[in-house]
């Protein structure tokens, strides 16, 4: 399932060693469906990095995570949490118990005595007159401590009067009372945490409590508060630089912090209480629940909004404001060289267009686009590319090449990757050639094109795919939205809204209000109507514009930052920065008392010109305020009532105080502007208003003046008088000071001028002595952001179980600020925590201080030099830059290696290693790192011309910002994954209970899907946070889901797998849309289609390898389509289940139909359906269509042979059919063309099996009849292109390739006659000369005697010649026309003859005009046999058979026969009647082949009768009379011999089963014979070749039957053992595949054969082999065609 069930209870993997595992049971309320819900704590356990169970397991209760739980899900996950009824079992509620050893009679008196004593504290306080307490009060407090610190008497002290007392103690202004409460508080909270955050809250909710408290007495309830945070929020911000809070505004975010939380524990206690009420009851607590939702929402708010100054996050961000993420799926792996936003084709700022084709934009859809994308492209036309698609990238340009009817069909040549590649009609944009493209400016319409959900005119990129294709996303398209609501506010945006109203004091409060009740007919608002108001959208608009005149400056910039107002806001405002610089947060307006004041003074007349008015003049308007407050302080008789307006105005808008505190981080040269502010800051500090203004946010400004050694020592003076002044005033800025190291900072001061700096050892000790209180402040800081981070993970989760919407102001900004990404980068000292270096650690410093003159240089051996940088804590090195210099000769470096590790002593990991050019300036080590390494040290192992010593110039880091991102990032993915496999557990839970349920899932899933995507939408900043999010929802909840609904239970199925079997059923009775079926199918679509739409993609390896790429751009061996680009277990598991359900519906198919005559077209009509339901599932993906074709490749698999033998003869046979059938032409010719088409598509799946051999051996009998009688056609070569991997021997191939080398020699042979003939001619012109010499010799007697003599040699020279070449020249003085004869030369090792009785003697069988081509012929075969380059083995001889075909004349007809048929019809030529017997004594033919050629000859349409005669054995034949029959119709008469087809059932293929299971079995004996070591395959194969050669097998029988056939080929042998493994026979060794051994025993029975041992007697053992694989044997022979006006004959 989903987990593991360990000795504790289900655990749910949470990470690499760590677990969670339910522990305790808190709380129970009603959720939003009514039913109940319980809070079950899950504790955190960790497993060492071994793996393994024990005492590497730790379990961390400090760790745990609270989380909601239905019924289900506890009974699905948490078993110990369930009654022996099945029923959960409720909290355990708390009882008092015993009290110890007191009864009950002094715990009364007890009691007694303390409320007494605090009546009488409560008296004694209020007597209290004078600083000095009385010592009786004192004495009263600490018998009270005594008493609070009995745990039985808890309760009495919580009696609203005791909080009275302790606030009047912790309000006096005496220490020691305040003290004392302190103890009180401490003892009262030292027994249980509720009672101590009971406390808290009461005493943080008392009005004015701060101005009370003092340093101390803040103090102490800060620690309580942080002791009762630090074990509910255990979260760790080691390496991220917190900000330094003063304890003021730390107690005002606790004050937040619990009353948040109380709210929170209110809500879930109400919706406890809602399921035993009664409906009157019922909804007068829904009302208050509402009203306690919005109260915690806008709680929340203003936690989160005074928590976003408290860090700065408000300033410290970037000026840019947030950027909007583009909407696409969460949960689909994004392009690693994508931005967060856009592509990077989007970063030009030019394109090129197109000046007369038209955009995609312009078409209403897809397929109208792409059909006039491939009506208008032509060859080299420029492209460009608009969608990404495997290797190609959006906005890649190439020229198109050519296209086909493939998929993809398009085939570009790319400039981005310099070669061709195929894609889809619809992903292109035609630029035309090179005059007919433009270039342009403006981007927006391409880009709107190309980026997916893009918003305007451009429609998003799915809608562009293929429609065969399944990319629409059901949880990513927007939900359907009511009119009504889209022109209002959502909820969530009202509450946003209001939150700023309610900030409102007085006056603009109700200003707003009469906004509000205008616009909404008058009605009267309180607060449960306006939170549930309908609000316009124009009525938001006018409040905007509203709002921003009313608020103070940081509720300002919460306004801007919000998002109603980036939606909603005004256009001159909502264009401006979301966090605007100060100048334009000065130059702003604030209309308020103070400004009206101060704008009323008269301006100054004349304006000296100091550095600060320099200053302030570049700060604008607002800069006056710093003008005002310098002179109001340096007149004399400082009137409060001039200063305290201007700092009630810094306070509303403390950027220029802010800006003067910064005055002291400028150049030292300003001398004089720095004590100019030193000296307002002085005096700034006397006034109590002073104080609230934010100090510390520029304190570091003043260290960093402190720091600086270049500082002048007046300027340095008085910064010392202004910080001893501002600590001692307020003890929060000394603890300020502790946390910025003031201490080390004033130390180094001293030192350096000789501790003659006043008051700088007094500040000193100061700091020194808060050293305890910052250690307080920054885990309070810790803990509150935690807690925080822990609430808005519930809130998260409340969200995807309630499904109700976030209200919650600012949440979507605290998120943002969490999500930070590592932007910004950080250097050198701001990386590392200090540099170690091998020797001369004095000249360390020299590495950093940015000086190329300045050096270090080691001192030791040759390679012991090296650098040590102790990194910060999560810092990952961007890049690591080492400085050399050249000039440095023999002390460069020459090689450099860096390593990594967790400590010095464990530096083990080598990280890179670079060799060291001598013209090098800067060696990069190290580059993008994506592990942190704590310690990384850099080896200087050789320098230059083997120098010894090295330099280096310096060192260079650059590293990321340590942000919160990695730690929310944590949080959020294991919150998130506890919840979905929680979920998933249940879910899974219910459908193994009934399958049925299974239908629903895809309902739930959308819903989840959906639920997460939205909220990306609208709170996730970028796509690192969303990609986050969405990997780990999908991986704890889908990735479970499809694991336990393909795993099949007891009977061997899978729920899924039923499914897919139901679905393939009624799949015809779905096209009914009405129908029941419809509505199954489409449940089973939506499902099947959500869980394949994600692809994860594996991690490309390192070493740059291309990746392979797919479709039309790869191989198309079926091999290479595997689940590469699927490597998730989801696919694997979601394939193979698929695949079952595929192998057993053609397993029930052809156990079905495998004897009907129609079985092909059936078997094909199948196998399409299941194609087409694949493409209905799952999309054309390879994967699956690699699952289809395993599926039907197992179903054959199971066949035994027989069956598979005539399943393999009946595909052979229909393709053999179609291919004649396409001869006819026409409609009819088409038909059978398409036919054809679909059942090679299905032969296809015979690739890499075993019946491919026998399919092979049928297959080359029919393709030889067809060449032979039909002749050859493009269709044949074109039937093997496609089918070419189902013939393991190649033989038809052979065949195509056999044709061709005959026709090549028959075009030698013409030319061979030719020369023959030039020969002969010039041969007779030499005698005509010879003879010419003869009669002009002297004398008649000499002329005579020469002549008789020359007569005699000429007639003796002749007779030679006739004599040599009289079989040559038979038909040399025929007077007809000459017979156009082809011969065909054809090779017996791959065309296959029936039997020895097709030879033929053309001495005997054929006219003598026919034998002297023949003759010729075969000595033009016989001479070339002789020459060496045609030696390639034996002399080859020509063996004339009766197979071919001719054509005759015959009247006004052309009569196609075979060359049997020929020689019958022109031996009747001669004879008027010729009976049977005679032709089948000349021909030697058996009686069956002559009556198959006599057959068409004397039917209807043939020129022969037939007629049977009593005293002529078999009958006489003659040649058909006109007169007494009318002759057929003029033209071609077709009269071959039909096709005989084989039967695998007759005597033949019971052998050929026999001759394979011969071989299986010696496979077997062989492996057995070497045990568990098994045999190398090659060496396998040659030792089985080698036994069946040598062994008395195979049976006479066989041999008899197979002729020369029966010899085994290693191909033979191939095929069966990937039978035999298949089988489970032989098996492959894991570690080497090529290995093969025996496997199991298989004990069944087989028929009975001669023994394989030559050296045993008796039958082989019992083994029996169901499928087939047969190779064809060849018998010797050759062909020979011939035509009289006949086309060829063999």
């Amino acid at each position: 399932m989903v987990g593991e069930l360990r000795y504790r209870e289900f655990r749910v993997p949470l990470g690499p060693g760590l677990h969670a595992y339910p522990d305790e049971l808190i709380r129970q309320r009603v959720g939003h469906d009514g039913h109940p819900e319980y809070q079950i704590r899950w504790l955190i356990l960790r497993r060492g990095e071994d793996g393994e169970a024990g005492s590497s397991q730790v379990d961390c209760k400090a760790e745990h995570i609270l989380l909601w739980m239905s019924n289900d899900e506890i009974y699905a996950n948490c078993h110990k949490m369930l009654g022996e009824d099945g029923q959960v079992i409720g909290p355990s509620q708390e009882t008092s118990g015993e009290a110890g050893a007191l009864d009950k009679s002094v715990l009364g008196e007890m009691e007694t005595d303390v409320k007494s004593l605090i009546q009488r504290a409560l008296r004694q306080l209020e007597e209290c007159v004078g600083t000095t307490p009385p010592a009786p009060l004192l004495h009263t407090v600490h018998v009270l401590s005594a008493y609070a610190s009995i745990e039985p008497l808890t309760g009495v002290f919580k009696d609203p009067r005791v909080l009275d007392l302790l606030m009047h103690m912790l309000s006096s202004p005496d220490y020691q009372i305040r003290w004392s409460a302190g103890r009180m508080i401490q003892a009262l909270a030292s027994h249980d945490a509720g009672t101590r955050t009971q406390i808290l809250l009461s005493l943080s909710q008392q009005e004015a409590i701060e101005k009370h408290l003092d340093f101390d007495s803040r103090c102490a309830l800060l620690a309580l508060f942080a002791q009762a945070t630090l074990s509910e929020h255990p979260m760790s911000f080691e390496g991220i630089q917190l900000p330094e809070v003063p304890g003021r505004l730390l107690f005002s975010l606790v004050k937040r912090y619990l009353h948040v939380t109380s709210l929170l524990d209110q809500l879930n206690d109400s919706a406890a209480e809602l399921g035993a009420q009664n409906r009157s009851a019922h909804e007068e607590s829904s009302g208050e629940r509402g009203r306690l939702e919005l109260e915690f929402n806008m709680a929340v708010g203003t936690l989160i909004s005074e928590l976003v100054q408290a860090m700065r996050w408000d300033w410290a961000s970037n000026r840019q404001g947030p950027s909007a993420r583009s909407s696409c799926s969460i949960f689909q792996p994004q392009l690693a060289d994508a931005g967060p936003g856009l592509p990077p084709t989007q970063a030009q700022p030019s394109l090129r267009r197109s000046r007369r084709f038209r955009p995609r934009r312009e078409f209403a859809s897809g397929n109208t686009y792409a059909l006039y994308v491939r009506d208008t492209l032509q060859p080299g036309m420029r492209v460009r590319m608009l969608d990404d698609f495997e290797e190609i990238r959006a906005g890649d340009e190439g020229e198109f090449q050519q296209s086909n009817s493939g998929m993809p069909p398009v085939q570009v040549l790319w400039e981005s990757t310099g070669r061709t590649y195929w894609v889809h009609w619809h992903m292109l944009e035609i630029l035309g050639f090179e005059e007919d493209i433009e270039d342009v400016v403006e981007a927006d319409e391409y880009q709107g094109a190309v980026v997916s959900g893009a918003q305007g005119i451009a429609l998003p990129s799915w809608r562009w795919k293929p429609m065969t294709e399944l990319y629409a996303v059901p949880y990513v398209l927007p939900e359907d939205e009511d009119t009504e609501e889209s022109e209002h506010l959502t909820q969530a945006e009202w509450w946003e809204l209001l939150f700023f109203i309610k900030k409102l004091d007085g006056p603009d409060h109700q200003e707003v209000l009469q906004i509000l009740q205008e616009n909404l007919d008058g009605e009267i608002l309180d607060d449960e109507i306006l939170a549930e108001l309908a609000v316009p959208m124009e009525l938001a608009q006018d409040l905007l514009l509203a709002l921003p005149q009313r608020l103070d400056d940081s509720a300002l910039r919460d306004l801007r930052n919000c998002r109603v107002y980036r939606k909603y806001g005004p256009e001159a405002l909502a264009g401006q920065l979301a966090y605007p610089s100060l100048p334009e947060a000065q130059a702003q307006p604030q209309e308020s008392a103070g400004t009206s004041r101060v704008e009323a003074k008269e301006p100054l007349t004349q304006c000296p010109n100091t550095p600060l008015h320099r200053l302030v003049e570049g700060c604008g308007p607002a800069g006056k305020i710093i003008l005002d407050l310098e002179q109001a302080l340096s007149s004399e008789g400082t009137q409060e009532n001039e200063v305290k307006p201007l700092l009630l105005l810094l306070q509303r808008q403390p950027q220029p105080f802010l800006a003067l505190m910064r005055i002291l981080d400028t150049p030292v040269a300003n001398k004089a502007l720095h004590l100019a502010a030193l000296r307002i800051l002085m005096r700034l500090v006397d006034f109590p208003e002073a104080l609230l203004l934010p100090w510390h946010e520029a304190m570091d400004a003043c260290m960093a003046c402190l720091r600086s050694p270049d500082t002048d020592r007046e300027v340095l003076q008085e910064l010392i008088f202004f910080l001893y002044h501002l600590a001692s005033v307020s003890r929060d800025y000394a603890v300020v000071l502790n946390q910025l190291g003031a201490r080390d900072a004033i130390s180094r001061a001293l030192e350096k001028h000789l501790g003659e700096l006043e008051l700088a050892q007094e500040l000193r000790d100061m700091v020194f002595k808060c050293e305890k209180h910052a250690h307080l402040y920054r885990k309070l800081t810790t803990n509150i952001l935690g807690g925080c981070i822990q609430m808005v993970l519930g809130q998260i989760e409340d969200h995807r179980r309630t499904h109700q919407p976030i209200n919650i102001p600012f949440f979507d900004v605290f998120l943002r600020y969490l999500c930070q990404g590592s932007s910004v980068e950080v250097k050198e000292d701001k990386c590392w925590e200090k540099v170690e270096v091998s020797s001369n650690p004095r000249q360390a410093s020299k590495l950093t201080d940015r000086n190329p003159k300045t050096y270090w240089e080691s001192n030791g051996s040759t390679g012991s030099h090296y650098i040590t940088l102790h990194m910060h804590q999560g810092v990952l090195i961007r890049q690591l830059t080492l400085l050399v210099a050249g000039e440095d000769s023999s002390y460069m470096p020459a090689r450099v290696v860096v390593f990594g590790g967790d400590s010095t002593s464990s530096l083990n990991t080598e990280l890179n290693s670079v060799n060291v050019m001598p013209s090098a300036s800067r060696v990069i080590l190290l580059e993008n790192l994506n592990r942190f390494w704590p310690i990384i040290q850099i080896r200087i192992k050789r320098c230059q011309q083997g120098g010894i010593d090295t330099r280096i110039r310096g060192l260079e880091v650059l590293g990321p910002k340590p942000t919160f991102w990695p730690v929310f990032r944590e949080q959020l993915c294991r919150h998130t994954r506890l919840f979905y496999m929680v979920r998933a557990q249940a879910w899974s839970q219910d459908i193994a209970e009934d399958r049925r349920s299974l239908l629903h899932l895809s309902s739930r899933l959308n819903g989840a899907l959906r639920q997460e995507q939205n909220f990306a939408d609208h709170f996730l900043p970028d796509n690192e946070a969303a990609q986050a999010l969405g990997k780990t929802c999908w991986e704890a909840l889908v990735n479970p889901l499809v694991q336990n609904i393909t795993s099949p239970d007891e009977d061997g199925v899978s729920p899924l797998g039923w499914l897919l079997d139901q679905y393939l059923e009624c799949r015809e009775a779905a096209h009914n849309p009405q129908s029941r079926a419809a509505a199954f199918s489409s449940r089973v679509r939506r499902l099947t289609h959500l869980l394949v739409h994600v692809e994860p993609c594996e991690a490309p390896p390192g070493g740059g390898t291309t990746p392979r790429p797919k479709g039309r751009n790869r191989s198309h061996d079926w091999s290479s389509l595997a689940t590469r680009g699927f490597p998730s277990s989801i696919m694997r598991n979601l394939t193979r289940c698929w695949q079952s359900a595929v192998e057993e519906q053609v397993d029930s198919f052809l156990t079905s139909h495998w004897r009907d005559d129609d079985f092909v077209p059936r078997y094909c009509e199948h196998f399409n359906n299941l194609q087409k339901s694949s493409s209905e599932l799952f999309g054309p993906r390879a994967a699956f269509l690699l699952a289809l074709q395993n599926g039907c490749a197992g179903a054959l698999l199971k066949l035994p042979f027989l069956k598979a033998a005539h399943v393999s003869e009946q595909f052979a046979r229909h393709i053999d059919q179609r291919i004649q059938g396409s001869r006819i032409g026409g409609a009819r010719g088409m038909e059978m063309l398409a036919q054809l088409q679909r059942c090679l598509e299905t032969v296809l799946i015979f690739s890499g099996l075993e019946i491919a051999t026998t399919f092979e051996h049928y297959y080359q009998h029919y393709m030889a009849d067809r060449l032979l009688s039909l002749g050859s056609s493009w269709l044949e070569g074109a039937v093997l292109e496609q089918i070419g991997p189902c013939f393991p021997n190649r033989l038809p191939q052979q065949m195509l390739r056999s044709l061709s080398t005959s026709e090549e020699l028959q075009r030698q042979f013409h030319v061979y006659q030719l020369q023959r003939l030039d020969q002969e001619l010039l041969k007779l012109e030499d005698t005509e000369k010879k003879i010419q010499v003869g009669h002009e010799a002297n004398g008649k007697e000499h002329e005579r005697e020469k002549e008789e003599e020359a007569e005699e040699t000429d007639s003796a020279a002749a007779a030679d010649v006739m004599e040599e070449e009289e079989e040559e020249n038979e038909d040399l003085y025929y007077e007809g026309a000459m017979p156009e004869v082809s011969v065909l030369v054809l090779s017996p090792r791959c065309w296959p003859t029936a039997s020895i009785c097709h030879m033929l003697n053309p001495r005997t069988c054929l006219p003598y005009y026919l034998r002297g081509t023949l003759n010729r012929y075969s000595n033009f075969y016989n001479k070339s046999q002789s020459y060496p380059v045609l030696e390639q083995g034996p002399h080859q001889r020509l063996q004339w058979t009766w197979l071919g075909r001719a054509e005759l004349q015959f009247g006004d007809q052309t009569l196609h026969v075979s060359t049997m048929q020929m020689w019958l019809l022109l031996y009747l030529n001669d004879l008027k009647v010729v009976s049977v017997e005679s032709l089948l004594e000349l021909s030697g033919l058996s009686p069956d082949m002559l009556n198959q050629a006599i057959g068409p000859l004397t039917s209807s349409r043939g020129p022969l009768d037939f007629h049977e005669q009593k005293d002529v054995p078999g009958g006489v034949l003659k040649i058909r009379d006109d007169r007494e029959e009318p002759r057929p119709r003029r033209g071609n008469v077709w009269l071959l011999p039909p096709q005989t087809y084989l039967k695998a059932e007759d005597e033949e293929g019971r052998n050929l089963e026999k001759r394979r299971n011969l071989l299986n079995c010696l496979i077997v004996r062989i492996l057995k014979a070497h045990g568990d070591e098994g045999l190398h395959i090659d060496q396998l194969v040659c030792l089985v070749l080698e036994a069946w050669q040598k062994g008395p097998c195979p049976p006479r029988g066989l041999v008899s039957s197979l002729g020369r056939g029966s010899a085994c080929s290693s191909t033979d042998v191939l095929s069966c053992i990937l039978h035999l493994l298949g089988k489970g026979t032989v098996r492959r060794h894991d570690a080497r595949p090529q290995m093969l051994s025996y496997a199991v025993p298989v004990t069944v029975l087989e028929p009975h054969t001669e023994s394989l041992n030559p050296g045993s007697s008796g039958p082989n053992p019992p083994l029996t082999f169901h499928t087939l694989q047969i190779r064809s044997r060849g018998v010797p022979y050759a062909s020979c065609t011939s035509t009289q006006s006949f086309s060829t004959f063999r």
